[in-house]
């Protein structure tokens, strides 16, 4: 995989998680749950590639 999309998707996962963990300290626990649900699915899926033919 490529260096940059793990850094892509590190940063992406990373948010997810530091913005749920604040919403679940001020109280929204629907968005919390929603963003750490998000975070997990983002760490463990691909990225689709195209494929040269």
């Amino acid at each position: 995989m490529n260096k940059s999309n793990n850094l892509y998707k590190d940063i992406v996962t990373g948010l997810f998680f530091t913005v749920g963990i604040f919403s679940f300290m001020s109280g929204q626990f629907v968005l919390s749950t929603m963003l750490f649900g998000a975070a997990s699915l983002f760490s463990n899926l691909n990225v689709a590639k195209p494929i040269r033919i």
